[in-house]
């Protein structure tokens, strides 16, 4: 007799969804602030980092079985440091907002982009896991989007500053390293708050069992198979 596995109240989808909502608010708050510096800067990094980290760690206990969860975990743990040594008043500066943003990005992108990638490896050798090739490749795409925004800030000069002037408004502007790299930070919230909510919403990313009922009824199969050939050779 085949067991169904059951829905889960809390799956892969949501924590998507729940990532690019925050992301999203990232994204606004960036775009509408009239204020780019370090100290704004890192407000809205600390809490987008805070808010994600703890739905990862979330995800490692509701969503993911003992074996699968350790991406999630990596993840959520990297991400709650990052975002409190983020919300620390005494460190909001130019040169902590390049150095936290940074190390974030490109350790948080480095775990979910090999995760993907060896979720991805690992489900072209089972049968009817299209859900969990899904969520790798997801999982791969954002590592590399997060990779790429730690690479791009290392590209910023962190005392970088250009004046220009508008004549149509008669003012002159400075246009600095910590601006242009909050607006890096917002375009990549921007980004991936699209990519994962596509990803929540789309029908068949979420329609199969969950990563850990996928490992068990790949097991279960396994087994029924062997059973069969023990009686066929009895």
């Amino acid at each position: 007799m085949t067991t169904v596995p059951a829905t889960r109240s809390f799956a892969v989808r949501h924590v998507q969804l729940a990532r690019a909502a925050f992301a999203a608010i990232a994204a606004v708050m960036v775009t509408f602030s009239p204020d780019h510096s370090a100290v704004v800067g890192l407000s809205i990094f600390s809490g987008f980092a805070l808010a994600s980290g703890l739905v990862l760690l979330a995800a490692g206990w509701l969503v993911y079985s003992v074996d699968t969860r350790w991406p999630s975990v990596v993840l959520g743990t990297l991400s709650v440091i990052a975002g409190l040594a983020g919300g620390i008043a005494q460190l909001r500066s130019v040169t902590m907002f390049f150095v936290i943003v940074i190390a974030w990005a490109l350790l948080t992108g480095l775990v979910e982009a090999i995760s993907g990638a060896r979720g991805l490896r690992a489900a072209r050798r089972l049968p009817k896991t299209d859900a969990a090739r899904t969520e790798s490749r997801d999982g791969l795409t954002v590592g590399i989007l997060t990779i790429a925004l730690g690479l791009a800030l290392l590209l910023v000069p962190t005392q970088y500053a250009l004046q220009y002037t508008i004549e149509d408004v008669n003012a002159t502007f400075t246009l600095t390293g910590i601006i242009i790299g909050v607006g890096i930070f917002g375009g990549y919230a921007a980004i991936i708050a699209v990519y994962l909510a596509i990803a929540g919403f789309s029908p068949g990313r979420s329609a199969g069992p969950a990563p850990d009922d996928l490992a068990t009824a790949v097991t279960s199969a396994a087994t029924r198979e062997s059973a069969t050939d023990d009686r066929g050779k009895a």
